[in-house]
């Protein structure tokens, strides 16, 4: 059976539980890794990444002209 872990943000250092529900769930889903950010840093990522598409960067390419 899981039991509550408690993990460290990558993004602000703050510690945060990884459930044991969690964890079922993640392993039902056949995710390999647990969480590295809260959930806090992971919704502040989803919306910069909402917000900006493709994480900022252009989705047009540029050509060299010589």
């Amino acid at each position: 059976m899981y039991e509550d872990k408690v993990l460290v943000c990558k993004d602000c250092g703050k510690e945060f539980v990884f459930t044991a529900g969690e964890q079922e769930f993640y392993a039902e889903k056949g995710f390999q890794n647990e969480p590295v950010r809260c959930k806090e840093c992971r919704d502040a990522k989803k919306q910069r990444y909402d917000n900006h598409g493709n994480g900022g960067r252009s989705s047009h390419r540029s050509f060299n002209r010589g």
